[in-house]
């Protein structure tokens, strides 16, 4: 039973691992192509900027709650490190939800589709498509 509970800590730490390096991978990456593109002060180029580190950010969080979820459940499963666990998974989240509002321009549960994805999702009056 040991060694099942050593290779679960592993796989749980090797996610979250993978987890940093998305999000470090994507700030470096996403910082060496705005520094490198020709008009960096423009504002489009800024928008994108900011998408690809928020993109990251998403993903990289993705991975850390799901490391801390197999750690939790699987390994430590006392009330206080449940309830830890749902306190991180929570404010996690809330950080992957608010990033991408601010990445799309619309709610999660809005289809983009018809809310003019392409300027943003910024039509007052979308047309839908039937």
């Amino acid at each position: 039973m040991d060694t099942f509970l050593e290779v679960i800590d592993a796989i749980a730490l090797f996610i979250e691992v993978l987890g940093v390096a998305i999000i470090v991978g994507g700030f470096a990456i996403t910082s060496w192509r705005f520094l490198h593109h020709r008009m960096f002060h423009e504002q489009r180029a800024f928008m994108h900027y900011r998408h690809g580190i928020a993109r990251a950010l998403i993903l990289g969080l993705d991975f850390l709650i799901a490391g801390d979820v197999i750690k939790t459940v699987i390994i430590a499963n006392t009330g206080q490190q449940v309830a830890t666990l749902g306190v991180i998974v929570l404010i996690r989240a809330f950080l992957a939800f608010t990033l991408h509002v601010e990445v799309e321009g619309h709610w999660p549960w809005q289809d983009s589709r018809y809310l003019g994805a392409a300027d943003g999702g910024r039509r007052d009056s979308p047309e839908r498509e039937r």
